[in-house]
């Protein structure tokens, strides 16, 4: 497992927006829902969580681009203002104070494999599942999945949050 000090560097493709994460995600998930699918453009989305406050902005400032999601309540994802590369999400359940960073804008993506895959139940039918990642069908409960370290970081932040 990384440390807590592991850092991360990434950004757009022009680099006009780059990002440092100041510490390993709480957790990595890979959605295959439709919503990810027709927002990414391809089979799935990688998104790594983490706290707001651990992504530091090293150059540019990204634009953020409110659109419409399953749920109804919408999602804000960051983009670069000149390439439109999306660096990050925030959905309304976790609110701002949790980014879902695009690993795919990592400079080294490999560092972040998937935690689980989810919503499995629309996966593209040629995508295989690697043997050792868990999968579901749709969600899953999260107090049974994430390690007891990330289980209290989302403790601190939602106490945090009042």
């Amino acid at each position: 497992m990384a440390s807590k000090t592991e850092t991360h560097e990434g950004g757009c493709t022009c680099r006009r927006v780059r990002y440092r994460l100041t510490s390993k995600p709480m957790f990595v998930h890979c959605c295959h829902c439709r919503w990810c699918q027709r927002e990414t453009g391809t089979a799935f989305a990688l998104n790594a969580m983490i706290e707001a406050d651990r992504v530091e902005l090293l150059n540019g400032e990204p634009e953020l681009v409110v659109t419409p999601s399953e749920s109804g309540k919408g999602q804000k994802i960051w983009r670069c203002p000149s390439c439109r590369i999306a660096v990050w999400s925030n959905y309304p359940g976790a609110g701002d104070a949790v980014r879902f960073v695009r690993v795919g804008t990592l400079d080294n993506p490999d560092a972040m494999p998937p935690d689980i895959h989810i919503f499995t139940m629309s996966k593209q039918p040629w995508v295989e599942l690697p043997e050792g990642t868990p999968s579901v069908r749709e969600f899953y409960d999260i107090k049974k999945m994430w390690p007891k370290e990330s289980l209290e970081r989302r403790a601190a932040l939602r106490t945090a949050k009042g």
